[in-house]
């Protein structure tokens, strides 16, 4: 269990990965990473691909996708929330919504008319053990040339 700290509501408990198995495979990062079907599997070690961190990295470079994160970072939400609390038309945000559900960032559920969307928290804990690594990495100091 993880605690993860939003600055207007401090901090939450997240449980990392399936609760069963203890996995934290990422699991729907399609057309993005160029894996057809229903579902994509992250290497079996955990840790992401650099395809696949690419597809997220993408993902999540639009300044209005990391509202709709950062709006869906205190729980799930149902989308005429976020369209009033973001301001957007329900067109524009279902693009949106749509980018981020197929890079397996969000999982949605319908309930009757409503559609609810929350953050995939096993692909946010892949994304960021990936830049962890790649951080890790950065101060290995160059072989010198000869």
């Amino acid at each position: 269990m993880r605690a993860i700290t939003n600055p207007a509501t401090g901090p939450r408990p997240v449980t990392v990965g399936h609760p069963a198995t203890g996995s934290s495979a990422v699991t729907g990062i399609r057309a993005a990473t160029g894996i057809s079907g229903a579902t994509a599997i992250a290497p079996a070690h955990g840790s992401l691909g650099a395809d696949q961190a690419r597809a997220l990295l993408k993902a999540l470079s639009d300044p209005i996708r990391l509202q709709v994160i950062e709006a869906l970072g205190d729980g799930e939400c149902c989308v005429c929330e976020l369209t009033e609390q973001l301001g957007l038309a329900q067109s524009k945000l279902s693009f949106h919504l749509k980018v981020l559900k197929e890079a397996g960032l969000l999982a949605d559920r319908q309930e009757g008319r409503w559609i609810y969307y929350r953050l995939q928290g096993e692909a946010i804990e892949q994304l960021r053990g990936w830049l962890g690594e790649l951080a890790s990495s950065c101060t290995t100091p160059a072989i010198p040339c000869s």
